[in-house]
């Protein structure tokens, strides 16, 4: 019977995206002014995720009897985000090498004020992992600096021996009901994923028709300047191909990356796909990856990941291992260059890779987040008064992309968890089931 209701709810997320898709194609102007119905879905579950991260990874912890295993879990999972997503990013650099989607476009006009931006130190970086305040944190959604306080804490609270009974009961209780408030909000989840449909389609800013119907040029002439028509043609030509360049990279690195380490794991492929059906569809509807966190950490303790495991992989994750975001990053910064026909070594495009690598560590789950990056990179790689025309560019299909590079990085950290599971011989291929709400 829960299966049954968990594959309606599945089929009611895909027919409300359905009837946004409609609405936001057909009604842009009364798609766009859905914004709020989209904006109480995502209120909802952004606040279910600081408690639920703090319950589960406090349990998972505290009530752990070796915890040496957890930092070698933790040190496990470092390496494996490291690998896949700089296996990412090299991939992404092969795909813009090899098809060079901004060959032949030469944008000009004036200066674009699109995102304000500057690249951040590594000590900066590695401060703001730390946070001064959980509830600060929380509320700001720093979902790693809510992971580092809960592994602090739980540290701190394992050495409590006797003392700890109280909070570790109530912690679990708190990860239940969580859980239990996760499947409430999710009932609204087919009006919330249909709005944020409609909006993405209904925003005329956005330049999403523009990239397929080159005669709604409006949107796109602020980016093109006084460029002609035939130009400003060639423009959204070069965008269309970006598009398809950077789909078709996320399909070799799904099917080429991702899934021969399923299969290297032994992770059940078929049951995996099945399992994470319903977060990435909310990823990829709503470009957030905040959005999906939740229901990833039911779906993969369903799946057969202990909630320790799934509790602190997924959340780290969303800092650490951003695959989608990498592909995207490199695509779109080599693409910046050949669009202002500025050529870079290869050994330049390395340096470029590794600032990436480093400055990509922490960004936000949210949507327009990789483009406040991309800015600061290029930024130091390209004439500062020209980054602003491939940014303004690049964000009249940021949401076509956004979808795309969103839902790749829920499903990455989805089989992210699954892998340490299986790397520290406690996955579990016959779970019992998780209750619904």
């Amino acid at each position: 019977m829960a299966a049954k209701k968990k594959n309606r709810l599945t089929l009611y997320i895909f027919i409300g995206m359905g009837i946004g898709l409609l609405v936001g194609a057909l009604f842009p102007d009364f798609g766009s002014k859905l914004q709020p119905l989209s904006d109480i879905f995502l209120r909802l579950i952004k606040s279910i995720i600081a408690p639920l991260i703090f319950a589960t990874l406090v349990v998972g912890i505290a009530g752990h009897s070796d915890l040496k295993a957890v930092g070698r879990m933790g040190v496990k999972a470092l390496v494996y985000f490291e690998i896949v997503t700089t296996v990412a990013l090299f991939l992404g650099l092969l795909f813009v090498n090899v098809l060079k989607p901004g060959v032949g476009v030469q944008l000009s006009g004036g200066s674009v004020d699109v995102i304000a931006a500057k690249p951040k130190a590594f000590a900066e970086i590695l401060t703001h992992i730390f946070p001064q305040s959980f509830f600060q944190a929380a509320a700001e959604g720093e979902i790693l600096q809510v992971v580092v306080f809960s592994i602090i804490f739980a540290f701190a609270l394992s050495l409590a021996h006797s003392k700890k009974k109280i909070i570790l009961d109530f912690c679990d209780s708190l990860s239940e009901t969580m859980f239990k408030f996760t499947g409430i909000v999710m009932k609204y989840a087919p009006i919330g994923v249909g709005a944020a449909i409609a909006v993405i389609l209904g925003r005329p800013q956005e330049a999403v028709v523009p990239v397929f119907v080159p005669f709604h040029v409006p949107a796109v002439t602020f980016i093109t300047g006084s460029l002609h028509s035939a130009d400003r043609f060639r423009v959204l030509l070069n965008l269309g191909f970006l598009i398809l360049t950077f789909y078709a990279c996320a399909l070799v690195f799904i099917f080429g990356i991702l899934m021969p380490i399923a299969f290297l794991f032994k992770v059940p492929v078929r049951k995996f796909l099945r399992a994470i059906k319903e977060p990435a569809t909310i990823a990829f509807s709503t470009t957030s990856s905040e959005a999906a966190l939740p229901k990833a950490m039911q779906a993969m303790e369903t799946f057969g990941v202990p909630r320790e495991i799934v509790a602190f992989i997924i959340p780290t994750g969303y800092s650490f291992n951003l695959d989608g975001t990498s592909l995207y990053l490199t695509l779109a910064s080599v693409f910046a260059a050949q669009a202002l026909g500025i050529p870079l070594t290869f050994g330049q495009q390395l340096i470029m890779v590794f600032t990436l690598m480093l400055t990509s560590k922490g960004v936000a789950g949210v949507p327009r987040s990789a483009l406040v990056i991309l800015t600061a990179t290029l930024a130091s790689f390209l004439p500062p008064d020209k980054v602003p025309l491939v940014i303004g560019a690049l964000l009249g299909i940021d949401s076509l992309m956004d979808m795309v590079r969103t839902t790749i990085n829920v499903v990455g950290n989805c089989l992210a968890s699954a892998v340490i599971a299986r790397w520290e011989g406690k996955f579990i291929d016959s779970p019992p089931a998780v209750p619904e709400a």
